[in-house]
């Protein structure tokens, strides 16, 4: 009897953006004695990754200058300017025939440990998925890994958009993977993220913020400790639409507690408590409970799923209606009732023409206090 074959897993690392927001060529900034890109690579060779596939665009000749290119195959993305779907089929059409599945990481993730990544691997092994995400405390991170079979849809996309774009034909071919490692929620996206965390893949750093920011174990609700009577928002997420939500919320006299792996009371000094993982069991009691999602596609469809189980009285996600139908979609293959999903609302919001995150945030209040005026919840807040 022929024993069957290990499949054999590639790796793209997408390094070929422009760096806007760094003002220089991100992947050579130094992290520590090496840089960013090198670390990536570092991490992954020493993986059990069978191939690995580099992916430069902006200043590729300045990069390759400058990396070691030892058992690395380069790819040049002429029309990175495009966006990211154009570096995605760079990388996949360069992968060898027999490579089964490929692990899509980011260039800026220099803290995602090699361990990590041959976890996602194994986890390929051992399932049928066809897509593996790796979550670490309920937040789902990167990279994840595709099976070849995906392969063509992914090749298939246009513009600035990601591998994420073709989850939602894949809701039954999806496989998520705890892992303890808090470095595939790590990306350096500005100077300030690169000096702060110089140190952590040694475990230690010159700057305190950081260590609470990126040592997540052990981590419980910051804030009181007294339940909360009356209505509680809670909020999960980082972005713009999330910092306005909860000075709103404040305003209205609501229990603000937000839902975020870094977030620090001096960041968001509006909100009342912090809950630093993704599980809604740990939430304080509440009379009612009003659940905002607003963290850019990151955690919502976790999120949404836990705020169904806590029987929340509204519910309201930050995303476009097809990201919203997918999400729907997907909660009903899990057997979420009708009458639960009908719950959430999506887009979030009253239409008022909302265009600026304070203006999005000030619509989805409104839909709260419309939610309480009409009976479907507390009034101690909005009419106190």
């Amino acid at each position: 009897m022929v024993a069957k074959m290990k499949p054999r897993i590639g790796a793209i690392i997408l390094a070929a953006g422009m760096s806007s927001r760094m003002g220089e060529a991100k992947q050579l900034l130094r992290l520590g004695g090496t840089t960013l890109l090198d670390q990536v690579m570092l991490n992954l060779r020493g993986s059990r990754v069978d191939e690995i596939v580099l992916v430069l665009g902006h200043e590729a000749e300045t990069i390759k200058q400058t990396i070691a290119t030892k058992k690395l195959k380069i790819v040049v993305n002429e029309s990175y300017r495009e966006g990211m779907g154009t570096s995605l089929r760079a990388g996949l059409s360069a992968l060898a025939p027999e490579v089964d599945a490929a692990l899509i990481v980011l260039a800026d993730q220099p803290f995602v440990r090699s361990t990590t990544f041959d976890q996602i691997i194994d986890h390929y092994r051992e399932s049928n998925a066809q897509i593996v995400i790796p979550i670490f405390k309920g937040f789902r991170g990167n990279p994840v890994l595709l099976d070849r079979s995906v392969f063509p849809e992914v090749m298939a996309l246009t513009g600035d958009i990601g591998c994420r774009a073709i989850f939602g034909n894949h809701l039954d071919g999806i496989a998520k993977v705890p892992v303890e490692d808090v470095g595939i929620l790590l990306d350096l996206d500005s100077k300030d993220d690169v000096a702060r965390l110089q140190d952590f893949r040694h475990g230690t750093t010159g700057d305190s913020s950081a260590v609470e920011a990126a040592d997540l174990v052990g981590r419980e609700i910051a804030g009181d400790d007294q339940p909360s009577q009356g209505p509680e928002l809670t909020i999960v997420g980082r972005d713009p639409v999330a910092i306005a939500l909860a000075k709103i919320g404040k305003l209205l006299r609501f229990g603000v507690t937000v839902v975020d792996p870094f977030l620090k009371s001096s960041d968001l000094p509006d909100a009342d408590r912090f809950l630093y993982s993704l599980d809604f069991s740990m939430l304080p009691a509440a009379s009612t409970r009003y659940v905002v999602v607003a963290s850019r596609g990151q955690f919502d469809e976790e999120a949404v799923e836990q705020a169904l189980h806590s029987n929340s009285t509204y519910i309201a996600l930050v995303a476009n209606k097809k990201r919203a139908q997918e999400i729907r979609r997907s909660l009903e293959l899990k057997g979420a009732p009708a009458e639960k999903l009908a719950k959430v609302h999506a887009p979030a919001g009253l239409s008022i023409g909302a265009e600026t995150p304070e203006e999005i945030a000030l619509s989805i209040m409104a839909e709260i206090v419309s939610e309480i005026r009409s009976g479907g919840g507390s009034k101690s807040a909005a009419s106190s």
